[in-house]
């Protein structure tokens, strides 16, 4: 055997295990990624609604305050700002509402057809940039048929990718030990990549929250309900205030119009 090609065997092998270390790397990032949109539904469901009622009365004290004193700037700003951040909350909660809360877990086929199709078409063991960007795409498929837990997509990006013609390779021995060299550097590269993306998801106030959460669940609490209740006892004292203020208007407008006739409610 001539020693190029010693080489190239143990530039495969040394491949082989990483492209192996990549498609688990990529299957854990996957169901993570998943995991955090779960729960991320399930909070603003759970509590986000409830976040928007509150955003939404607070915009209304600050609009009833606009109406004692019309001339003060700071006050119409901050009810302009109340209101924005309330319509916002309420997109939120509506999309979030949306959404069906995808209890699916994979099961040990959707993590072997994940593992075995992202080792083959993984865009970082392509070298020309056209199938680079085709890969890219394949892989974009892969993650969300896995994410929502699609088998039968699973197992058609699979065999579609095994007929593939892309998977036959010739060359040279030259040739084929420089694709390896480049391969390991791309897929170290991504690599790195996913643990930076790891690290970023778990430094994430989602993630620390997530955290939480399933640490109280552990010792039978739950996080989620106890914040939802907090955040009614906080509603119901908004509401007294906005009802306060509306009957302090309410009263304004009735005296102006009972001593000089005049209705004040449409100046408002």
């Amino acid at each position: 055997m001539l020693p190029e090609e010693i080489e190239l065997n143990k530039k495969r092998a040394v491949l082989e295990r990483l492209k192996d270390r990549l498609a688990d790397r990529e299957e854990v990032m996957a169901g993570l990624r998943a995991e955090l949109d779960r729960f991320e539904t399930k909070y603003k469901m759970e509590v986000g609604r409830l976040y928007a009622e509150h955003d939404d009365i607070e915009a209304l004290i600050a609009e009833e305050e606009v109406k004692l004193v019309p001339d003060d700037e700071e006050i119409k700003k901050k009810a302009e700002e109340l209101r924005r951040r309330a319509e916002e909350s309420a997109a939120d909660a509506e999309n979030a509402a949306k959404a069906a809360l995808n209890k699916w877990q994979p099961t040990f086929e959707a993590k072997k057809a994940y593992h075995n199709l992202a080792r083959v078409i993984h865009p970082d063991l392509a070298l020309d940039p056209a199938e680079k960007k085709k890969r890219h795409t394949l892989m974009s498929q892969l993650n969300q048929a896995y994410s929502a837990g699609d088998q039968t997509l699973l197992n058609k990006l699979a065999n579609d990718f095994k007929n593939s013609p892309d998977l036959i390779s010739g060359d040279s021995i030259g040739d084929e030990l420089v694709r390896a060299i480049r391969q390991k550097f791309q897929i170290n590269t991504r690599l790195k990549e996913l643990r930076e993306e790891k690290t970023a998801a778990q430094a994430s106030e989602l993630f620390i929250l997530f955290t939480k959460v399933n640490a109280e669940m552990l010792h039978g609490r739950d996080l989620l309900k106890h914040m939802a209740e907090r955040t009614r006892t906080h509603i119901q004292k908004s509401q007294r205030r906005l009802e306060n203020l509306k009957n302090v208007n309410d009263a304004q407008e009735e005296y102006v119009k009972d001593k000089y006739g005049m209705d004040i409610s449409a100046f408002r």
